[in-house]
């Protein structure tokens, strides 16, 4: 079976975001004043093959724990998708 999983990567709520802090100051000077917070993050796609459902969310598991995220300052969810051909 393949399976496309959908990775939110974004940074724990006890972390500073530099980059979020800077985009709310740009909205800003735009005039977008309503803007409260900006926290910065990462999508991901991710297309494999996997027996069966159950396996293929052992392996995204897996994928964000062992490579795609540090799970010191990050945090993560997703969703998965089977691809029929």
């Amino acid at each position: 079976m393949n399976f496309i999983a959908s990775i939110r990567v974004t940074l724990k709520e006890s972390v500073l975001d530099p980059q979020g802090s800077a985009v709310v100051h740009a909205l800003h000077s735009l005039s977008f004043t309503s803007v409260s917070d900006v926290r910065i993050g990462k999508y991901m796609e991710v297309s494999f093959h996997a027996d069966d459902e159950q396996t293929a969310r052992a392996q995204v598991l897996r994928m964000c724990d062992q490579l795609l995220t540090n799970p010191v300052i990050e945090t993560y969810s997703f969703t998965l998708a089977e691809v029929r051909e």
